[in-house]
Parts: structure tokens; sequence; C-alpha cells
């Protein structure tokens, strides 16, 4: 099983990732560096988490201590929604390489294909509460993208949250210079995304799931809020394998060939996670896993349905 994606770039991409969203509060920083040490190499970052520089002093301290060499590390991170106008692709990258004490990132995407209002409030709402807009079109702030690759600011660029149409709108731009190398989209059993995933890959784009774990954590979650871990198919999966739930979540994703990043601050959690490479998922538990009927996304950014650019009506 291979451990690796490999980019369009040449670059390699470990399959299995930490997510750092919602590790606030000091907690990204003890969450890398113990992760590091466990083996993980892949970080998922993004300017909108706003944890990046405790991020980066955990990088500094480990790559300071010989732990790992910069060149064994993947790191992501995002553009913001803000910051889609082409005059402030570069700056806000900058700041993310500094927040991050890098040189340069290995992947660096447009986390939504929607732009917002520029200014300092990450979600620009009008009165009603829906975002404000921004007049960039996602196929402009591409081009600002590419330019990052030029100068050797990021080795790769690829997109985030993008639907199928959106990503052929993008691949057929007149003057493409960069293909998108990824496309992170949510997965999980409640929100298979096959049409999309194999879509990306015929494509030569590598996928990453985000909330395979079905975001057990999400702020706000009801009482009532759906749990993969509490699915009887999936408990019975795990009893089988003598595995957690969580470790055959992430387990189906990278059988899909799809780099998966889990999320955790939990040292206990951040480990199991990491347990995976040591079984294997029958092709009918695969089956039974991705045939789910229940449909489910969790991050379904409504706020934002007034946009020209939101992409998740085709569900």
């Amino acid at each position: 099983m291979a451990t690796y994606l490999e980019l369009p770039t040449r670059g390699r991409m470990p399959i299995l990732g930490l997510g750092t969203w919602q590790s606030l509060q000091g907690a990204a920083r003890g969450a890398v560096k113990f992760a590091i040490d466990v083996g993980y190499r892949h970080f998922d970052c993004a300017y909108m988490y706003q944890n990046e520089s405790e991020i980066g002093d955990a990088l500094r301290q480990k790559l300071q201590e010989g732990v790992v060499r910069r060149e064994e590390l993947f790191v992501v991170s995002k553009l913001w929604s803000t910051f889609h106008e082409r005059s402030l692709v570069k700056e806000v990258c900058q700041k993310t390489l500094a927040a991050l004490q890098l040189d340069y990132l290995d992947l660096y995407l447009m986390h939504s294909p929607m732009g917002f209002k520029a200014g300092e409030e990450l979600f620009p709402a009008d009165g009603n509460g829906m975002i404000i807009p921004s007049d960039t079109h996602f196929l402009d702030t591409w081009e600002a993208m590419e330019e990052l690759v030029d100068v050797g600011m990021v080795k790769a660029i690829g997109v985030s949250n993008f639907n199928c149409e959106q990503i052929d709108r993008l691949l057929s731009k007149p003057g493409l210079r960069h293909k998108p190398a990824n496309n992170q989209i949510e997965s999980h059993p409640y929100l298979p995304q096959e049409e999309l995933i194999k879509f990306c890959q015929s494509k030569g784009i590598s996928v990453t799931a985000y909330c395979p774990l079905g975001a057990p954590n999400w702020p706000g979650s009801k009482p009532d809020h759906i749990s993969l871990f509490d699915d009887p198919q999936i408990k019975e999966i795990a009893l089988k394998h003598n595995k957690t739930a969580a470790q055959v979540l992430i387990r189906l994703q990278i059988q899909r060939n799809v780099s998966v990043i889990p999320k955790s601050v939990s040292p206990q959690h951040i480990e199991e996670n990491f347990k995976v490479f040591d079984f294997e998922l029958t092709e009918e538990e695969m089956e039974t896993l991705l045939g789910f009927k229940k449909r489910y996304r969790i991050c379904a950014l409504s706020e934002c349905k007034n946009h020209r650019d939101y992409p998740f009506f085709e569900d």
C-alpha cells in the first residue's frame, strides 16, 4: 500500500496527515510536536485556522532538534476567501510562510472557490447574516497563485471545496500554466463523494479528505449529531479487525488512494490514527462503507448559499 501520493509536480504527499483546524488556544503546538515524534510528516494548515504561528514554533523546534529535515516534511496551507483579489495573494502567502517559519510551502490551496469581500473579518456578512462576496473570480485568483510557484514560495498549488464543474472550468481556463495538484474536500461514509473523487483522479488531480471521522467535535454539534463512531456497521468492521472506528474510517480513504487528514490534539488519538498501515479492509467492507444511503454534509457553509460560486448545490 502506497504511503505517498505522487503529485503532478513530482512532489510526494504522505497519504496520512494531521489536520490542525480547531486546534486553538495553545493545543496546536503540542499536537504537532507529538505528531512528528509519532511519525507524521504531512501537516494541513490554513490562514483561517489562526494557529499557524504555533505550528511554526513546533516545526522549528523539531527541525532544530534534528528530529526531522525540512525536505521530509509536507506542509500545506490555504489562501483564505477574503484574499482572492490578485493584489492580496502574495502578501497573505508571505504572512503564512512567516508564521510557519518556512521558506516555502509544499502545497498551497485556494480554501474555497468563493471569494469574500476583502477586510479584517474572516466572514464578512450583510444584515441578514449572509456572506458579502468579492468581485474577483476564482480563475483570476488562480493566476496570482500560479505566480507563487514561479517565485518558489510554493512547490505546488491546488484547490479545496471545488465541485466537478468548477474543476472543469479551471482545467479549461485559457492560458492555464499550473494544473491544480490537489482538491481537498469533505469525505466520509455519509458523504462519500464518489463521483467527484473519480473525476479528480481521472484528471490527474490528487484528492485529500477532510472531516474523515465525521467531525465528532464540530462546534455546536447537536445532541442528535450524526456519529459515525456509533454506526453499528462501522463498529462491526472495526471489531473484526481489532481496530477503532476512527482507524477504519482513515483506512477507508487510504484504500481509495485519497490522502486523509484526521484532526486531533489528544496524544492518544494522534498515535492511534497513525496505526492504519497494518491492516486492510476487504472489498466487501469497502462497499459497505461507501454504500450508506444516509447523506450528511458537515461543512455546508449555508451562510454562503447566496454566492455565485457556492459549490455544494449538486449533492
